[in-house]
């Protein structure tokens, strides 16, 4: 931009805002998308983990038969070719898991916990099959399935994926009318300066062009700063998410893909405030001049 383009548009207010204004809208812009792309990350890890796992319940209130079908169902289990692994798991850990619900009865070898196979299914593999073969064994298996169970979590996952993009796209209309504001502004404030230019032969074009450099400089600038916050602040949240250790919660994370994607909105963004500045001028123009 030239030195006379900006002596044209530097007493405009409305657009030296525009700088922090952008800084706001894509700091909260990225951050909206962060969490729907890390959500929906998470999201489709949780289906891959939960669509190839199983549970198996031996239920018997004797130990001794108890113990006995678990071993045969387990055997049966680890012939199926529909089964990559099959472990039983271990009664301490159960007991453990009880713990903070029965303390220290949880280990007591006469309470009638059922014993518990972990089911790992091979790729492709039909669960119902599985489920009839156990049923075969007896009556005291049953077999839950972690992605019935586990549903309202993916579902409650992909709420917040919508919701994520609706607040992006919230955020891209307001930014749009605060461009179009402040190019209005900025047009009644250099009104006289503008005909002057129309007599000296300028075109609504050129005139145009004037306020979409400026704000797109405006725009270019505060979506730097806006765009390093976000960033910071995701980095941070990275790391504090990896420190808690959980394996839902941990999947939460943001592929090269979803990171490109982010990176390509303040592009996205000096884009949309040259548009919307453009039009606005044009449009205002041949209608008052």
């Amino acid at each position: 931009m030239s030195g006379a383009d900006r002596r044209v548009l530097d007493e405009a207010g409305g657009l030296r805002a525009m700088t922090w204004v952008m800084a706001i809208m894509l700091f909260l812009t990225i951050l909206a998308a962060a969490l729907g792309l890390g959500t929906r990350q998470s999201a489709r890890a949780l289906e891959r983990q939960l669509a190839g796992r199983l549970t198996v319940q031996v239920v018997e209130g004797s130990p001794v038969v108890r113990d006995a079908l678990a071993a045969r169902t387990l055997a049966v289990l680890r012939a199926l070719p529909d089964v990559r692994r099959a472990t039983a798991v271990d009664r301490a850990e159960l007991a453990r898991l009880l713990e903070p619900w029965l303390g220290s009865a949880g280990a007591d070898t006469d309470l009638p916990v059922p014993a518990m196979i972990d089911v790992d299914l091979a790729s492709g593999a039909d669960p119902d099959r599985i489920v009839a073969a156990v049923r075969r064994i007896g009556p005291a298996s049953r077999v839950d399935r972690h992605q019935r169970w586990m549903s309202p979590v993916s579902g409650f996952l992909d709420t917040l994926t919508w919701l994520a993009l609706g607040l992006v796209v919230l955020m891209l209309t307001a930014t749009a009318a605060v461009v179009v504001l402040a190019a209005r502004a900025g047009l009644e404030t250099h009104r006289a300066t503008i005909e002057v230019m129309h007599m000296l032969g300028s075109t609504d074009v050129q005139v145009a062009r004037l306020f979409q450099r400026r704000i797109a400089l405006d725009a270019a600038i505060g979506g730097a700063a806006g765009s390093a916050a976000a960033l910071a602040m995701l980095v941070f949240l990275g790391t504090r998410l990896a420190a808690l250790g959980s394996e839902l919660l941990g999947g939460i994370t943001l592929g090269a893909g979803d990171w490109a994607v982010l990176v390509l909105l303040p592009v996205a963004f000096v884009v949309l405030a040259m548009a919307a500045a453009r039009m606005t001028i044009v449009g205002a123009l041949r209608q008052s001049l």
